[in-house]
């Protein structure tokens, strides 16, 4: 039986199935993302509340990164998968390890963090004192124990996907998003101003939001335990921290720690020029969010199916499949990807006053947030090449040349920041701040492109120039009649909301249409072959 026709189609049903958990997620997410820009609004110097709520909200995430979640993500599957292979016990004894030790340490270095909390905001972020300042050491307090819960959820995560259960995990983010939104949804039926501030915000308000924030991620975690156990496995706490599936993961996770923490000075960046773009900080990490859905939607889902075939492969030193399997994936996402960025360069104004020109947040910083959208777009689909072609190295159990690599695209994006935000103002700089995020992806690609070749003996690069040049055309001849279909669609309902959800509804289905059509004519095979697995999929 042909290897690479079997492991396609299998790369291609795990991703749909993984794709519509994480579809679920994502709308969830969204439903999320707009009920809480309805309670708190978009930010900005009239409005901090929703910068005092997001960065310590980030903050945990960002720690999280920095001390385990680089390496949990990017080295754990190919070492679970030699363990599972080399081990008697399938691998058994490691991951119970290591669950406990990343309990542990993580456990340790929160109740570090909240003593810190103070310190952290004023240094890393420049917070003054003041209410504000006092307001968001109270959420990061209350935020910070998510770290554990983030840890443990990636091991569980990790170990399903090595024993074949992608779905759970993508799956789980629904019920921390449920949680959330049910949390705003009372603070909104709170007795209480009707524009609260940090100087007018009560109390129990404040616990409302911050215990709610909290136990979504908790319960995001919890959701996994069901799909563990089924696999067999049990978690018993096992302190043999020498074991040598750690000591392997320990010499790997040097350079990710590099990787990780590189990217966070870099966002570092990002989150102080925000603020002095008046305090829009919420506003930009709104359109990022916007930004990565078709990448969460469809690469993630292929990266998670795609990585523990490549780290099998690559043990096994087969490295011509793992670049049949790498250039696969590359292709699938680019089939739809690179649609999504022209949909979001048309689309972004009557996409973000549909959704974020409500309660709080007015139409023009909806606007605004389209146009932070238009700088992201550019990037897409090298941002989600960058992160597919990244997994190829780790499979390779090879951490040390995407931090280097990742030196250089934090290093171009700092530059193009700055450089912009000089010649740029007022909130234009924001948009500026998109584009050099996007800029800095189209150099990682070309770095990350040169070194795969050398090492894979070629990535089918012929294969993936084709592809693009046909899904590129395609997506263009498309747009073009979708922005005209989406501009007579405003002028007939307005630039409101209203307005902006029949732009959006013409001119998608115009850019879907077309671009579907003109895919099938120009022969993008991959496209076709993921719709029939999805159209499957939706008939059962």
């Amino acid at each position: 039986m042909n290897l690479r026709t079997d492991s396609s189609a299998d790369i291609t049903r795990s991703s749909a199935l993984m794709a519509a958990g994480t579809i679920a997620s994502r709308v969830t997410g969204f439903l999320r993302i707009l009920v809480v820009a309805a309670a708190l609004g978009l930010g900005g110097k009239g409005n901090l509340l929703p910068d005092a709520y997001a960065v310590p909200n980030v903050m945990p995430n960002i720690i999280y990164e920095l001390l385990l979640g680089g390496v949990l993500t990017s080295v754990l599957v190919p070492v679970l998968v030699k363990s599972a292979r080399d081990d008697g016990d399938q691998g058994t004894a490691f991951a119970q390890a290591l669950l406990s030790m990343v309990v542990t340490a993580l456990a340790a270095m929160t109740l570090v963090a909240m003593l810190l909390a103070p310190w952290l905001l004023r240094v890393l972020y420049s917070r003054a004192t003041g209410r504000t300042f006092d307001l968001e050491v109270t959420f990061l307090r209350f935020f910070l124990p998510q770290i554990v819960f983030y840890g443990v959820g990636a091991v569980i995560g990790a170990v399903l996907n090595t024993r074949g259960r992608f779905g759970p995990p993508m799956f789980a983010p629904v019920l921390n998003n449920v949680v959330v939104i049910a949390t705003f949804a009372l603070f909104l039926a709170m007795p209480g101003p009707s524009r609260p501030s940090p100087a007018t915000i009560s109390a129990a308000q404040v616990s409302v939001l911050a215990i709610g924030t909290t136990l979504g991620v908790v319960a995001m975690t919890l959701a996994l335990l069901p799909a563990l156990r089924s696999t067999g496995f049990r978690w018993r706490l096992r302190f043999d921290w020498r074991h040598q599936g750690l000591r392997a993961a320990a010499r790997l996770a040097g350079w990710v720690f590099v990787y990780v923490a590189v990217n966070q000075l870099g966002y570092l960046v990002v989150v102080q020029l925000a603020g002095q773009a008046n305090h829009r900080y919420n506003l930009y990490f709104n359109a990022f969010q916007l930004f990565q859905l078709p990448h969460a939607i469809v690469t993630v889902s292929v990266i998670t199916a795609l990585l523990p075939r490549m780290s099998r492969l690559a043990v096994d030193g087969r490295l011509d499949a793992l670049r049949s399997e790498l250039s696969r994936g590359l292709r699938i996402s680019l089939s739809l990807l690179v649609p999504a960025a022209v949909g979001y360069l048309v689309l972004a104004r009557p996409i973000a006053v549909l959704l974020f020109a409500h309660g709080r947040s007015s139409r023009g910083d909806a606007v605004l947030l389209g146009q932070v959208l238009t700088g992201f777009a550019v990037g897409l689909a090298c941002f989600t090449a960058f992160q597919l072609q990244l997994r190829g190295f780790y499979a390779l159990h090879d951490t040390r040349t995407p931090a280097l690599i990742n030196v250089a695209v934090n290093a171009a994006m700092v530059a193009v920041d700055v450089v912009l935000f000089k010649l740029l103002r007022g909130d234009a700089r924001l948009v500026g701040l998109a584009v050099g995020y996007a800029t800095s992806y189209a150099v990682g690609v070309a770095i990350s492109t040169t070194l795969l070749r050398r090492r894979l003996g070629g990535i089918d690069g012929s294969a993936l120039v084709r592809l693009l040049v046909r899904v590129l055309l395609a997506a263009l001849l498309a747009g073009l009649p979708a922005y005209a279909a989406s501009r007579l669609a405003q002028s007939i309902g307005g630039v409101g909301v209203a307005g902006s959800g029949l732009a959006l509804a013409l001119g998608g289905f115009v850019l879907g249409a077309g671009y579907l059509a003109l895919a099938r004519r120009m022969r993008v095979r991959e496209l076709t072959e993921l719709t029939a697995v999805v159209t499957t999929r939706l008939g059962r």
